[in-house]
Parts: structure tokens; C-alpha cells; sequence
């Protein structure tokens, strides 16, 4: 068995978490890596109700009141303080706030003993979310899908390793054992994965888009901001999004001051959204993209994923260290 934080003080049978994906990451696939032994998360986006999370969260917790997460979204709460509410009385294990900070929130949470966690792109970042009051730091490294920051995940995960003191796991880039096993020896407790959860039936998207994660490769994914700009998301500038090349971000990635202007291109977006035509509408996915190959079920992945990086850990690193 793996001995980190996540698996001797959580109790996970394997440091893995599931990113808090919104609009795509939400009960059943919470339950379904929870179930496997690690921990689920919901994704909550900056338009979800208050019931929408309670809804969500009953899912995730299923029958046996199982323990899952509520990722949660920073900039979005000061507009939104019911989504917070919601997120409390649903009892979660763990809750995640980030994309700016904790501190208007922290005490709360505590208050109500749940655990904070904070995803953090630079240094900088990571000692503002502890001194906030974080009880654990997700180094979300650039190669992650969705929203993230401009720093690489080996690079992220080494600058603040050594200048915190709570438990930190690695995002982004991460789809397989190696990966995973890369994560842990660099210091690691966990990792947090989602790309490689987005082509799992649990994962609440369409045939077409699990079509389209499986074909990309790990070049087809682009760091923008069109997506956010032209439907009005008040993401802050400084974090844009993770998603697959289509035909909207080659034409607007690198105009995005004129698509602020352009109303025909926004509803143009819009109406692609509605109708999930991806030749236009985003589909948010990290660099890893490149290493879904298959339709395997949340569970099925989070249990490869543990066991091989048990065996790989085993197997490769006790040879480079003469103990084979």
C-alpha cells in the first residue's frame, strides 16, 4: 500500500483525488472515485444553485454517506455567498476554494470542521493560501485542463515543497502510474486528476466530446482566454482555460480585446455551446489528452492508477536504489 498523508491521515486506499470539474464532474462521477478508495470531487461553476449542490452532493455521498469534496470558485463566492452555504450543509469531507482567496472564507469552514484545500500557481500563491488557513495545497501546474495558471506542474511542485509545511499534491499532466509515482517521489502526498477521468461514462458530457478526448493528442490543447471572453465569465485574466483546438480559439486566441467587441462571435458561441458543437464550443482537457485512449470507468481508472504506481514504485525505484 501507498503510505502518504492521504492514505494514513484520509484513509484513501490511494492518494488520488478527482478534480472538482464544473459542469462535468458532478455526483456520479464524485461516487464513482470515492467508491474506487479515492476521494470524489464536485465541480461547482459560477451559475450553479444552491440546490444544484445539494442535489449533487446527496450523489456523491450515496446511501452509505461516503465522503466526497465541493471545489468551489474564489471570485465567484462574493457574488454567490449561498453557493458556500449550500457547500457547508452538505457535510463535504473536504472543500476547495480557489482562483483567488481564501481569506474572506476560511473561518467559516474550519467552524464547521471540514477541511480546506486551495489549488496555487506560483509560490506566491501557496504561502498566502496557508498563511489563509489551507489544511492542504493543490500545485496546479499549467498542463492541467480547465482553468489554471502559466507555471509547469515539476516546477510548481518544487518551489513551494520546501517553503510549506502542510501536505501538498500535484495537478495537471498526470493520467498514468508514471505519472502519479513522478509526483510522489518528487514529494507529493496525492495527486489530483480530471482529463483522465473525461472520457469515463460518470463524466457528464456527450458521446461526441468522449470521441474527441480520445482522438486528440497532446499537442491539440490550447491555453486561452476566448472562451471566457466571449460568454461573459468574469475569470480573472491572469487564469485562462486549458481546452481542445477547435475552430473558435484558431480564430480568437490571440484577439481576444476584439472578441470582447464582437457581438456576433459571442453569440456565435453561445448558440454552439447550446447545441454541444464542438467544433466551436470549448471542451476543457489538460495535456495528458493525449494518454485517454479508452471509455474505462472512474473506478476502473482510480484503481489502475493506485496499483500500478504501487508496482512501478516498487519495481523501478528500488532498483535505482540498489534494493531489487
Amino acid at each position: 500500500m501507498l503510505h502518504t498523508h492521504l492514505t494514513t491521515c484520509w484513509k484513501l486506499s490511494y492518494p488520488i483525488v478527482g478534480a472538482p470539474m464544473a459542469y462535468v464532474g458532478k455526483g456520479r462521477l464524485a461516487r464513482a472515485v470515492s467508491e474506487a478508495g479515492g476521494l470524489g470531487m464536485l465541480g461547482i461553476g459560477s451559475k450553479d444553485s444552491a440546490a444544484y449542490i445539494a442535489r449533487e452532493a446527496q450523489i456523491a455521498r450515496g446511501d452509505d454517506q461516503g465522503r466526497f469534496g465541493i471545489g468551489l470558485l474564489a471570485w465567484s463566492l462574493a457574488s454567490r455567498p449561498e453557493q458556500l452555504e449550500a457547500a457547508l450543509a452538505a457535510r463535504p469531507f473536504l472543500i476547495s476554494i480557489s482562483f483567488g482567496s481564501l481569506a474572506p472564507y476560511a473561518a467559516r469552514i474550519k467552524q464547521e470542521g471540514v477541511l480546506l484545500a486551495s489549488q496555487v500557481h506560483s509560490r506566491e500563491e501557496a504561502l498566502a493560501a496557508v498563511q489563509d488557513g489551507a489544511d492542504l495545497l493543490v500545485a496546479q501546474g499549467t498542463e492541467a485542463g480547465g482553468h489554471t495558471g502559466h507555471v509547469s506542474t515539476l516546477p510548481l511542485l518544487q518551489s513551494i515543497l520546501d517553503v510549506v509545511e502542510v501536505p501538498i499534491i500535484a495537478a495537471g499532466g498526470i493520467a498514468t502510474p508514471r505519472g502519479v509515482a513522478a509526483a510522489l517521489a518528487a514529494g507529493a502526498e496525492g495527486v489530483w486528476i480530471g482529463t483522465c477521468l473525461l472520457a469515463s461514462p460518470e463524466c457528464d458530457t456527450t458521446e461526441d466530446a468522449r470521441s474527441r478526448i480520445i482522438a486528440a493528442q497532446e499537442s491539440e490543447t490550447v491555453l486561452t482566454r476566448a472562451f471566457d471572453v466571449a460568454q461573459g465569465f468574469a475569470w480573472p485574466p491572469e487564469y485562462p482555460g486549458r481546452a481542445l483546438r477547435n475552430r473558435f480559439s484558431e480564430q480568437w486566441h490571440e484577439r481576444v480585446d476584439e472578441l470582447a467587441k464582437d457581438q456576433e462571435a459571442q453569440q456565435q458561441l453561445r448558440e454552439a455551446v447550446a447545441r454541444k458543437d464542438y467544433d466551436l464550443a470549448q471542451i476543457y482537457a489538460g495535456e495528458a489528452v493525449g494518454l485517454v485512449r479508452q471509455r474505462l470507468p472512474a473506478g476502473e481508472i482510480v484503481r489502475r492508477l493506485g496499483e500500478g504506481t504501487e508496482q512501478l514504485l516498487r519495481e523501478r525505484y528500488a532498483a535505482l536504489l540498489g534494493e531489487a
